[in-house]
């Protein structure tokens, strides 16, 4: 399997870096690690905006800016990819008084109308120790969650979301006023119920997919358990065994027959915007939410390493996968079977930890850098 491959990232006012560098000679394990408060997540963050959507904090494009700066940044990153050497660059130009915020972004220097341009060249994982609380928290996180599975695969997934939110927003806002002009009503909500179509559609197709990853692995050995993965919500779950026109239809009729308890609630209450990823200890027979926090961080990695699996399979190229903190609450044995499903894959991975010792079993093939405030280094040896 061929992996897409990051041989320089060079970052300018982004975070707490005023410019940093880092150079990686071969394919393999990327560890960074140094003091907490470093700057080792905001070094992945920054890998993570070679993708659609926010990065993995969701941060606001004036977040990300250096305290110091003058409001602009940019990731630039050279890399080997699906389509042979390409250099990827995003920021943010330094902000206008009155012109809107928008983010650029260039394949080899030429603009390029989103980061969904990224995708034809390399495809990015993560995951974060905020995503320890997934199972437990709201069902808005394991939409997004969702989503971003999605949009790994679909790099357009992410701007369909984004177009259904603000359909409904609008259609909100209609039954604020009274919903007094039925005919734009039924406008927003024709193209309403098109996006919700197409939205559930592609997660729909990714949890199949997933599924079947995940049941392919069942047997597999590692102490990772086993996990099966099913969406809670009627348009997806009608995907499949009826036609697209007709689900739009019903979703249309739902609408229109819910307008007076819609602009009660304040909100649209049914949609694929409350769709909800249901997750199962296979083992176990128990819902993700009720197993332990080891069990439950230990679903969480399996899901992801399946998804790159898929995403690698589906693609011919294994993604770059961003790894936060993920080693340091593993036992030791699960720490070794990650290592050794990460050689399998034959991903680049980014990991960070304040511990050098807990990748002691892979420093010897790994890139290892050490990181201060402000400063990223190769570790000597």
């Amino acid at each position: 399997m061929t992996a897409a491959f990051v041989r320089r990232l060079t970052l300018s006012n982004f975070r707490s870096y005023r410019a940093a560098q880092i150079a990686i000679e071969t394919p393999g394990p990327v560890v960074l690690t140094g003091p907490n408060g470093a700057g080792k997540t905001n070094l992945i963050e920054s890998i993570s905006f070679l993708a659609p959507g926010r990065g993995l904090r969701r941060a606001t494009l004036e977040e990300v800016a250096f305290s110091e700066g003058d409001g602009s940044w940019a990731v630039s990153a050279e890399i080997e990819g699906m389509l042979g050497l390409a250099t990827l660059g995003t920021g943010l130009e330094p902000p206008q008084s009155e012109a809107p915020v928008t983010r650029k972004c260039r394949v080899d220097r030429e603009p390029v109308s989103s980061a969904a341009a990224f995708a034809d060249h390399l495809r990015v994982i993560w995951m974060v120790p905020a995503m320890d609380a997934l199972f437990n928290g709201p069902a808005s996180e394991r939409r997004r969650f969702l989503d971003r599975l999605a949009t790994t695969v679909d790099a357009n997934h992410s701007g369909r979301v984004a177009e259904l939110e603000r359909a409904l927003r609008s259609r909100n806002r209609l039954l604020e006023d009274g919903g007094r002009d039925a005919h734009w009503l039924d406008a927003v909500e024709h193209e309403t119920a098109e996006l919700a179509v197409a939205v559930a559609a592609g997660r729909a197709e990714t949890v199949s997919r997933l599924q079947a990853a995940l049941a392919a692995a069942h047997e597999d050995g590692t102490p990772f358990p086993a996990a099966a993965i099913a969406l809670d919500g009627w348009i997806e779950q009608a995907i499949g065994t009826q036609p697209a026109s007709e689900i739009e239809d019903r979703y249309r009729a739902v609408l229109r027959d819910n307008r007076g308890r819609d602009a009660a609630a304040g909100r649209t209450l049914d949609g694929p915007h409350r769709t909800d990823l249901v997750v199962s200890h296979l083992a176990k027979n128990i819902p993700a939410a009720d197993a332990s926090t080891g069990e439950q961080k230990a679903l969480l990695i399996r899901l992801v390493l399946a998804h790159a699996g898929l995403v690698a399979a589906m693609t011919g190229f294994a993604p770059v996968l961003l790894l936060d903190e993920v080693v340091a609450h593993l036992d030791p044995g699960r720490r070794a079977a990650l290592y050794d499903a990460l050689a399998a894959l034959g991903a680049q991975v980014f990991m960070t930890g304040a511990d050098p010792d807990a990748f002691a079993a892979i420093s010897a093939r790994a890139a290892m850098f050490d990181v201060t405030p402000g400063a990223v280094t190769p570790r000597l040896t």
